[in-house]
């Protein structure tokens, strides 16, 4: 059946993405074989104690500062050979916290110090930066302030720098908090398949490893070698590896040393690191694939990896190009379909490719322990389908060169379900990203709609997937939003302005569940009125082509013509010079012939006059088969044009005026809540600067 060139367009969309995400996907499974058959033991040689500066990159973490300085001083090595850098670019009370702390562990004979640079430029990347200028130590280690290193991490990791041309040892990360909430059992899953899939696979081989930020040691004349901290993406990690490994230093990478972290417990917290990261790869892809595709020395099999890892967020965007383009397809009667006449096999092929497969991995990455993580998977997916639109964002940030600041992800001191973060400092808003979530979330219920009256309910799970993992982010978003304390009086009541700050923030969470609801139940409800007709339409038609009993075709055209009147009402009309109207077509602007509803009216006046006549002739007269195969060819005829004409019922002049209501008025919350917090951030400035006076 030919397509009509919008729908021929989203199908190819649809068919390139599905090829992308599934060469992306095959590559990880091609990693986990790697990852179980490198079974080497990494050598290790008896260093003694070289020397090495222990630098922790610091920028308002009150909760975890002290946590890490007490853990790295608690290190079982030498004093004289370990020289501790704080490298502060706190701009809140953290600064005394640690000037406190520094100077206590002085007095105990620590090589501690307080570095001040007096600004941020350059964030991470130029704290570690500037730290370089006076290191001399054999060996550089780097610890976030969220991270716990074990007394014995130094003695046990030094070792494995057993060739003189390793560069890095990178460490795996624990997660101290794990159970505290789903969220956070669902980060340390996905981050267990990157290091003990994708770093395992990789450590010690041709193919190109990344530095994971923390918990890592780095030889200092391989930082020098490969250029220095470069401040120009917003992941200095990964682009400082690269350039270390096209030099032809080594990395390694050891699963059986772990380092406890802290996982983000606010759903806000963990969108801005991930969007840091899926934005960061991309600088780097855009920074150096040209150079790693121009390097001889470097084998064909790691850069095709490189390619890989440094782009695989492009699956997001992919992500929502599927998830927008199925619904459009499946109204349009597009077979889907793996084996057009196994439809369940289609949805077999999806499990087998994507939950199948990780529960295979899973049992490799954890043996006897994998059943209790298998059950994460299920919130894993939900969550991962979730978090595309917040990592699409990071993806055109970069392709677009959009410059931000780094953002750090704030920490709370979190280790047990007692804990709590909400009333504490650094809680973040949400943002304008979970707008888009939300818009997903409604058209995913458009399209579980759209697949069940289509006759394609075995995509139903594949669209709900999505759409439970956008309205999942979107409500954790904006539940997780509090009033964000003033940074220096955290514990002083709330004045009255910051209690009306809270209010609003609660009234336009209850505001924006409405506009959901309201917009949602008027989408149903235009669906019916507008698209659930044309379905009914065509399976009249089916009807038709299917019979050759006059009656029965009969009863087919009186329900086609009952829907006809009822789309024809609202449809705008075309009049000639005489007034005579001449065309109803939801085509708008450029309407054609195929889409014309008067034409369609035609079509079936023609269909009812022959069956009139074909029901006075004998069914052995060659006539009546004549005129049954004439009826047969109008209604396949008209299959096609209703299938043209079905994906401008979605972009119908009203259906596009009522979105961008329903959008502004979500735009419109969020300009209140924007200009509250600007107002709010005033008073936290105006309180910080009292604070520094007194």
């Amino acid at each position: 059946m030919a397509l009509n060139p919008f729908t021929t367009f989203v199908f190819d969309l649809f068919i390139i993405s599905a090829i992308i995400i599934t060469a992306y996907t095959v590559n990880f499974y091609y990693l986990a074989f790697l990852s179980r058959k490198r079974k080497d033991v990494p050598t290790t040689i008896d260093w003694g104690t070289p020397s090495v500066t222990i630098q922790l990159p610091i920028y308002n973490e009150k909760y975890v500062a002290k946590r890490l300085v007490d853990s790295v001083c608690n290190l079982d090595y030498p004093k004289d050979k370990m020289r501790i850098m704080v490298c502060d670019d706190s701009d809140d009370d953290t600064v005394e916290l640690l000037q406190d702390v520094v100077d206590d562990y002085k007095k105990q004979g620590f090589q501690i110090e307080h570095v001040r640079r007096g600004t941020r430029k350059g964030y991470k990347a130029g704290a570690l930066k500037h730290a370089m200028k006076t290191t001399d130590t054999d060996l550089v280690a780097i610890f976030d302030a969220d991270f716990i290193p074990p007394t014995w991490f130094l003695k046990r990791a030094i070792p494995h720098f057993s060739k003189p041309n390793i560069g890095l040892v990178q460490c795996r990360w624990g997660h101290v908090n794990e159970n505290y909430s789903t969220i956070t059992q669902v980060q340390a899953l996905s981050l267990d398949f990157h290091f003990l899939v994708e770093q395992k696979a990789k450590s010690n081989s041709h193919l190109f490893m990344n530095f994971n930020g923390t918990a890592g040691i780095w030889r200092r004349s391989c930082i020098e070698n490969a250029g220095g901290w470069h401040t120009s993406t917003l992941v200095e990690d990964l682009d400082l590896s690269y350039r270390a490994q096209m030099k032809g230093w080594k990395c390694v990478f050891l699963p059986d040393i772990v380092v406890d972290a802290e996982l983000p417990a606010q759903m806000n917290a963990a969108k801005r690191q991930q969007f840091r990261w899926a934005k960061g790869s991309i600088q780097c892809a855009v920074k150096l694939l040209t150079d790693v595709a121009l390097k001889r020395k470097v084998a064909v099999e790691a850069k095709i990896q490189a390619f890989i890892q440094l782009t695989r967020h492009i699956v997001f965007p992919l992500m929502l190009i599927q998830f927008l383009a199925l619904p459009i397809l499946l109204a349009g009667q597009i077979n889907l379909y793996v084996v057009s006449f196994l439809p369940a096999l289609t949805i077999a092929t999806y499990l087998a490719m994507g939950p199948g497969a990780y529960v295979v991995i899973i049992q490799g990455m954890y043996n006897k322990s994998w059943k209790s993580k298998a059950k994460l998977l299920p919130a894993l997916l939900v969550y991962n389908a979730g978090m595309s639109v917040n990592n699409t964002v990071a993806v055109f940030d970069a392709v677009l060169g959009k410059k931000n600041e780094f953002l750090r992800t704030p920490k709370y001191g979190i280790i047990t379900k007692d804990d709590d973060w909400r009333n504490k400092a650094y809680n973040l808003p949400f943002t304008q990203t979970t707008l888009l979530e939300i818009f997903f979330g409604v058209y995913g219920i458009m399209g579980i709609f759209i697949s069940i009256f289509s006759n394609n309910p075995v995509f139903v799970p594949i669209i709900l997937l999505q759409t439970l993992g956008f309205f999942y982010i979107a409500y954790m978003s904006l539940s997780h939003t509090r009033f964000k304390k003033n940074k220096f009086s955290l514990d002083k009541p709330l004045t009255n302005k910051e209690k009306r700050a809270k209010t609003i923030y609660r009234f336009a969470m209850i505001g924006i569940l409405g506009i959901i609801v309201f917009g949602g139940s008027l989408a149903i409800s235009g669906y019916n009125t507008d698209i659930y007709p044309l379905d009914r339409i065509r399976g009249n038609l089916d009807g038709v082509m299917a019979s050759s009993d006059p009656d029965v075709i009969r009863d087919h055209l009186v329900a086609i013509q009952s829907d006809l009147d009822l789309l024809m009402v609202n449809l705008p009309e075309t009049t000639d010079e005489s007034g005579k109207i001449i065309a109803k077509n939801p085509v708008w602007i450029f309407g054609t012939e195929s889409t014309n509803f008067i034409r369609i009216q035609n079509n079936i006046d023609t269909m009812f006059a022959g069956l009139d006549e074909v029901s006075l002739i004998s069914k052995d007269n060659p006539a009546y088969h004549t005129g049954m195969m004439d009826v047969h060819d109008r209604a396949s005829l008209l299959q096609i044009n209703i299938m043209d004409a079905t994906p401008y019922m979605y972009v119908s002049p009203a259906n596009m005026m009522f979105s961008a209501i329903w959008i502004a008025s979500i735009v419109g919350i969020f300009a209140m809540l924007k200009r509250k917090k600007d107002q709010l951030k005033k008073v936290d400035l105006t309180n910080e600067i009292l604070s520094k006076t007194n």
